[in-house]
């Protein structure tokens, strides 16, 4: 072989190992960046729009955009479109056209505004409640009164019906009267003892309507329940869709959000069906909050079960079959339903959650100003695990977050305030993130644009907006890694839902995001998933029909083919589980699954034959042969499985030998992937401390690579028995990748073994103005970094949102280390470090450093940093002066506290650098 054909082959051996380096990073898709919602205000768009804000929106890393049209600005109604008419469909098209050149997806909500309603929605379909009213009479009286309806709202309504008419005595005797009362009110009925109180149950409407309302999308909220109903709803959309998709990736439902529907026109006869007795007799312990007793509690708990098996079969069920004869995909946010929402998470494509404020991170110079935040809303990762639970158990590969809903104030959030915010998102399970949100604006329209009320701004207006690829790419690298796969979750908790249907007081009972609090956390299973997550345990939730569904082969517990498989299904503290759920948990241990229960089941739930159920329920517990193993737990073989009954469900899986992650010790969180021949962890430091350390791992194959999400940097990782060295600053994150398959073209890792001493650059600077507005501030020459905020003698500084660029140049006498470290001491908000010429990257989250050893050289260095701000000078400068920048239809705009908005009296927010700039000199480890 001669020297050319040896170089030849050494060019493609080297081409070849870099292609399999190169793929140590799953393929980045469009699913796999971050999507935002995008509001289109009055669907006052235009081609020309269009084409730039997805181009815009594009070279910013976006993957998609979610179509949600709502109200519109004022002066602007001539070029208000219709939704779902001829010229609303034709921008659709043209929407998802130019989307697909792009390699972007679209996805677009089943209404406008939010809850889902419209024009199309008749008295008929309209959200229904019940209307009490009460009557007394007495032995031996005629009933003079008519029983008519009273409530003015609902006398212009043409569809009112008298559903139940029940009286009750003294002694809560019950006599059904509703064929006793004829079409004009009379009562045909006079009781021979006693005094008796009438209740009279009238089918009316709560009269809601779309809040947020596009043109062309106003109108009542849909009744969710009736089967009729959703069918009519979106016969709507089969006209204007045809036979069409019209590019829609997925049809997306928001937030349940209907107040007061509490019942439905064929509600009655729905009870009778599923629950098996007629609940006329029973009505008085459904309205009274005042019966606080166990039958109360048991018809209560039988019509919240009823509710929720209508919102799933009738509307959620319907919304899946609809989407898939467009042969598209449907996402819905099943919180704030009175359902299962374990069910209704798991009836659709994609079940998406959702974060709405601030939480409260021990991150390292984190800024979380507490006049900035509503303090009453956190969000809660558990909460978020609803929905991650219910695509795990079922093989759904996306689940789906509209994220950072209201993470601050307006014009006052920074990318590093959103970082931990989204990871926390990941580390519930889920991998689809949705921006909250963009806005469409017109071209013509100026600083700041249209602006939605609720959202963090991502907008190109937005003066952080040249540094949002910073945020992009690191959600894009992240959710590529949890994406691939399927999650690697070893427990099921159940969620004792009968438990809180159980409840005396109230009629529908809706599981909020903004309520958690009141029916979640209180709850032990809530008390569980943080003890058990804490000690490195990873667990989904499971409901009573999942369970039912479920089949356990090898000692494995799955709930479908294409979901997960689990080692322990845990039973936690409850008192109330319908004996057919414990037949079905039984099952699952006969055929080799290990089961953990905290307590005896106490009773079970509802009112049909209650005691025949209860003795079901006592001779299916009595079969479990219990025996003694230790203080507090009792363990019985049964069948091929094992169920072991301990209060403390970490003991119990100790007994069990199901081996907990001991990284979380450290304080470290993870969530975990597994693939064919490995597994990811996807690692966070939200502690307040720097992780210097091996951690130890449950599997780590034949090799580990560390994976850097926020640059793409990876290498071989350090091993040393099953555990591995790591390197986390407060605030950092790291992919984990450990397979049985070695690739031998993948680098060591760089772990730094020691530093020099920093150098301080204490240099004057330049400062200068690049881009930004009311005005560009003047250049001023800087014997010392400082922020441009503090030179109030020049009044643009305090006014000005936009790029400032310190520049200054470095001798650097000798260049003798692995790498260089510039640390910015304080930074508001992000920036692009640019060295000689070169960008070396964008510094957006914290820690706010940066390495740019590549592009320094010995001798004379430039270096250039390009700081953008925060919005909020510009805004309150705006305020001041009666700029009028917000004048929309509808709720116009508010603040965080949804006040009327006003920044005039804001402080001006530091802008720029302070502190120190330190050079440091690195060596890593050999």
């Amino acid at each position: 072989m001669n020297i050319q054909s040896i170089i030849k082959l050494s060019l493609i051996c080297f081409a070849f190992g870099n292609l399999s380096a190169q793929n140590t990073w799953p393929k980045i898709t469009e699913t796999a960046k971050p999507w935002t919602r995008w509001w289109w205000m009055g669907s006052a768009v235009n081609e020309k729009g269009l084409d730039k804000q997805l181009t815009t929106l594009n070279k910013a890393g976006f993957g998609g955009v979610e179509i949600v049209p709502i109200y519109g600005a004022k002066g602007f109604e001539k070029q208000y479109l219709n939704y779902l008419s001829p010229e609303w469909m034709k921008m659709l098209q043209l929407t998802t056209y130019k989307a697909k050149n792009l390699n972007m997806g679209v996805d677009m909500s089943v209404g406008t505004g939010w809850p889902i309603g419209g024009p199309q929605v008749n008295e008929q379909d309209a959200a229904t409640k019940m209307i009490v009213q009460t009557y007394t009479i007495s032995a031996g009286e005629n009933f003079s009164d008519k029983i008519i309806l009273k409530d003015e709202k609902q006398k212009n309504l043409k569809i009112i019906k008298l559903d139940i008419v029940t009286a009750y005595n003294e002694k809560n005797e019950a006599v059904v009267l509703t064929d006793k009362v004829s079409s004009d009110g009379s009562l045909d009925w006079k009781p021979k003892s006693g005094k008796w109180t009438i209740y009279a149950v009238f089918v009316g409407k709560t009269l809601q309507k779309v809040k947020r309302a596009a043109p062309g999308g106003e109108g009542y909220t849909l009744d969710h329940f009736s089967n009729t109903a959703t069918a009519d709803y979106f016969k709507t959309f089969d006209k204007a869709f045809g036979n069409s998709n019209y590019g829609i990736r997925s049809f997306f439902n928001d937030s349940y959000e209907v107040y007061n529907a509490d019942w439905t026109p064929d509600f009655k006869n729905e009870f009778k069906k599923r629950r098996g007795y007629d609940l006329s007799p029973y009505i008085k312990y459904l309205v009274n909050d005042e019966e606080d007793n166990e039958t109360t509690g048991r018809i209560k708990s039988d019509y919240r079960e009823t509710m929720s098996e209508l919102i799933l079969n009738n509307f959620t069920d319907n919304f899946t079959k609809w989407a898939h004869s467009k042969n598209s995909k449907n996402t819905n946010q099943a919180h704030g339903s009175p359902g299962n929402l374990l069910d209704l998470y798991a009836a659709v494509d994609i079940p998406e959650s959702e974060t709405f404020g601030s939480t409260k991170f021990d991150i390292q110079g984190l800024r979380r100003n507490l006049e900035d935040i509503n303090t009453k809303e956190v969000p809660d990762i558990n909460m978020l695990k609803f929905a991650s639970s219910a695509a795990n158990v079922t093989g759904k590969k996306l689940t789906s977050n509209e994220t950072f809903t209201w993470l601050t104030e307006h014009f006052k959030t920074s990318w590093s305030q959103a970082k931990p915010e989204v990871e926390q998102v990941f580390l519930s399970g889920i991998n689809h993130v949705f921006y909250h949100g963009t806005t469409y604006t017109p071209a013509e329209v100026p600083f700041p644009g249209w602006l939605f009320y609720a959202s963090v701004n991502f907008v190109p207006e937005n003066s952080l907006w040249p540094h949002l690829k910073g945020l992009n790419s690191y959600i894009e690298r992240t959710q590529s890694v949890l994406q691939s796969g399927e999650s690697d979750n070893e427990l099921l908790m159940y969620w004792p839902i009968y438990d809180q249907w159980a409840s005396p007081k109230g009629k529908d009972v809706t599981f909020k995001v903004h309520n958690v609090e009141k029916w979640l956390q209180p709850t032990p299973m809530y008390e569980n998933l943080n003890k058990l997550n804490k000690m490195g345990y990873s667990l989904d939730m499971i409901s009573d029909k999942m369970i039912g569904e479920s089949k356990s082969e090898n000692q494995k517990i799955q709930v479908s083919k294409e979901g997960s498989e689990y080692q322990v299904l845990i039973i936690p503290e409850l008192t109330y589980l319908p004996e057919s759920t414990l037949k079905n948990i039984l099952n699952l241990a006969q055929n080799g699954a290990s089961i953990i229960f905290q307590n005896e089941p106490k009773d079970i739930p509802g009112n049909f034959e209650v005691e025949k159920r209860r003795t079901q329920l006592k001779s299916l517990w009595n079969q479990i042969p219990f025996q003694s193993q230790s203080e507090n737990v009792k363990t019985a073989n049964f069948g091929r499985g094992k169920i072991v009954l301990s209060s403390d469900v970490a003991k119990a899986l100790e007994y069990l030998k199901i081996e907990r992650e001991k990284l979380t010790d450290t304080g470290l969180k993870f969530v975990r992937r597994q693939f064919d021949g490995g597994k990811y962890y996807y690692i966070v430091n939200h502690t307040f401390k720097e992780i210097n350390q091996n951690i130890p791992l449950n599997f780590v194959g034949k090799q580990v690579t560390l994976m850097n999400p926020e640059n793409g940097d990876y290498g071989i990782a350090q091993t040393q028995n099953n555990s591995i060295r790591v390197q986390l600053k407060s605030g950092e994150s790291l992919i984990v990748k450990t397979s049985e398959n070695a690739d031998n073209s993948i680098p060591k890792w760089n772990y730094t073994e020691k530093t020099d001493v920093p150098i301080v650059l204490n240099q004057p600077w330049q400062l200068t103005f690049k881009e930004g507005g009311p005005e560009l501030p003047k250049a001023k020459n800087l014997k010392k970094l400082e922020p441009w905020t503090n030179f109030t003698e020049d009044p643009a500084t305090q006014s000005f949102s936009g790029t400032g660029v310190y520049t200054t140049t470095l001798n650097l006498k000798k260049k003798n280390a692995d790498d260089y470290l510039l640390k910015l001491d304080k930074l508001y908000e992000s920036a692009k470090v640019i060295v000689n010429g070169q960008e070396a990257g964008i510094v957006w989250s914290i820690p706010f450093e940066i390495n740019i050893g590549k592009f320094l050289k010995r001798g004379k260095n430039t270096i250039q940093i390009e700081v953008c701000n925060l919005m909020a000078n510009r805004i309150r400068y705006m305020d001041q002066n009666k700029i009028q920048w917000r004048n929309y239809h509808e709720i116009n705009f508010v603040n965080i506290n949804y006040k009327p908005f006003d920044a005039s009296n804001w402080k001006v927010q530091p802008s720029g650098l302070d502190g120190e700039i330190q050079l440091i000199p690195i060596h890593y480890s050999k």
